[in-house]
């Protein structure tokens, strides 16, 4: 027996040559199925269904069992994997008529619902299976596999299956794109246009069924949702685009599955089905982090860009009206200290010094001995800032109920935020103060009659 310590380059590099005809075949049947369930998994996590695979899962345990005891009934071979396999998915369809019965008929919201028939239907497979053990052979059975999963044993007729399984799912998945998309992300306007919906979402249950129950020799009914779940939402840290997002959870499905396959392969006491959901564990942590579209390490950067602008565009406001010779008149050659600054509210002096700084690399202020001025630019940013906070708390106090006394902090939660087109909207609802370079501010002269001057 291989063990990590005792492995060689010479055992990496058949492992991943595909030398063995053993590996070589659970490498095929596997990748097929990983990369069928990344992306019939994306449509089962946008319709926020990832616990109904779970409980399909766990649904086909009775089926394998019940199949196992009918064949051996009536003299025929309990270990037909084509038996077990339909065994499992009528089971697994069942279970999912138990549930949308309870859901439709019932009061019981959706996570009962799940719960009730993931735990039923697994109790009963548990007993069918103590009772397989009590026959003659039922040790033998090799039924144990369908709950932890059996790839190692996987032979050329499991792998054909495996993969015509994961080609239809993929193919369907690829024909259906259209209307599985609009199922997922907007259900009420589809059958509002007329769309089958009821018959899509039968259909995505169906391949859910295929790739669960195909999945069982790989990974187990135990893990096979998580070939279903982790992928998907591995590549929803990377991409918002739902076609960019299926074809990456489809590699990610099939990385995962070959990755697992190799760990295995060069140490046999780890089992396939356990390596194959670590492996996607694995890619899933990553993309956790460093996901380009919702990773931990990106969002972290944006909120960091988004903070340093609003406390930039906070200190060119500050600067404007403290170099503000009349009412929306800005003294270009004018001069200023910190100590000017820090007298107004909001600043601390660490957090002054440190804006500061920055103000002078970006070039929009220049240090002159202990004195500031702003540049060219600086007076172009301090007046556009300036101007979109005024216009907003104009509009705050002659259009909505907001009070003078909270209609600055109201300004400052928006202003930020504010693009062209909501300040052209602004321009137009305050014709008059829209003409101004910045509009006099509204807390000096009162909001009936507040005028700007240049």
């Amino acid at each position: 027996m291989t063990t990590l310590a005792a492995i060689t380059f010479t055992d990496v590099l058949n492992v991943i040559l595909l030398r063995d005809y053993n590996t070589r075949v659970v490498m095929i049947g596997t990748t097929l199925l990983g990369a069928a369930a990344g992306i019939v998994g994306t449509f089962l996590l946008l319709r926020k269904r990832a616990l109904l695979a779970d409980a399909l899962s766990h649904a086909t345990l009775p089926g394998v069992a019940g199949a196992f005891l009918l064949a051996t009934a009536i003299g025929a071979s309990g270990k037909s994997m084509p038996l077990l396999l339909l065994g499992a998915t009528i089971s697994g369809v069942l279970g999912m008529l138990l549930a949308h019965l309870l859901s439709t008929y019932t009061k019981l919201k959706d996570d009962a619902v799940i719960a009730v028939v993931l735990s039923v239907t697994f109790g009963v497979g548990a007993v069918l299976m103590s009772l397989i053990q009590q026959t003659s052979g039922g040790n033998s059975a090799g039924l144990e596999g369908f709950i932890f999963g059996k790839t190692a044993s996987m032979v050329r007729s499991d792998a054909i299956l495996i993969g015509a399984g994961g080609l239809f799912c993929v193919v369907a998945c690829i024909v259906f794109f259209k209307e599985f998309s609009l199922l997922c992300f907007n259900d009420e306007f589809a059958r509002g246009q007329g769309w089958p919906v009821a018959v899509l979402d039968l259909m995505l249950i169906t391949l859910v069924t295929l790739v669960t129950v195909v999945g069982l020799q790989a990974v187990g009914l135990i893990l096979v949702i998580a070939l279903l779940v982790i992928p998907p939402a591995a590549a929803r840290f990377w991409t918002d685009h739902l076609a960019a997002m299926t074809t990456l959870a489809s590699i990610i499905g099939a990385v995962s599955a070959a990755s697992g396959v190799v760990v295995s392969a060069l140490d046999a006491r780890i089992p396939s089905g356990a390596a194959i959901v670590q492996s996607a564990a694995v890619i899933f942590s990553i993309s956790m982090v460093v996901g380009r579209r919702r990773g931990f390490m990106w969002m972290w950067l944006q909120h960091r860009r988004l903070r340093q602008r609003v406390e930039r565009q906070h200190l060119m406001r500050s600067i404007f009206e403290l170099l503000e010779s009349g009412d929306g008149v800005l003294d270009d050659h004018a001069t200023f200290s910190a100590e000017q600054i820090l007298a107004s509210p909001g600043w601390s002096a660490s957090q002054l010094k440190h804006q500061l700084d920055r103000a002078v690399a970006e070039q929009l202020v220049e240090r002159i001995d202990t004195s500031f001025n702003l540049t060219d630019e600086g007076v172009t940013l301090a007046r556009r800032v300036t101007r979109n906070h005024r216009l907003w708390e104009l509009f705050l106090l002659t259009k909505t109920d907001v009070s003078a006394d909270h209609v600055d902090r109201s300004a400052d939660d928006v202003e930020h935020a504010m693009g062209p087109e909501i300040m052209k909207e602004l321009e137009a609802i305050l014709e008059a103060e829209s003409q101004q370079i910045v509009p006099a501010s509204p807390h000096r002269l009162g909001s009936s009659d507040a005028k700007a001057t240049r």
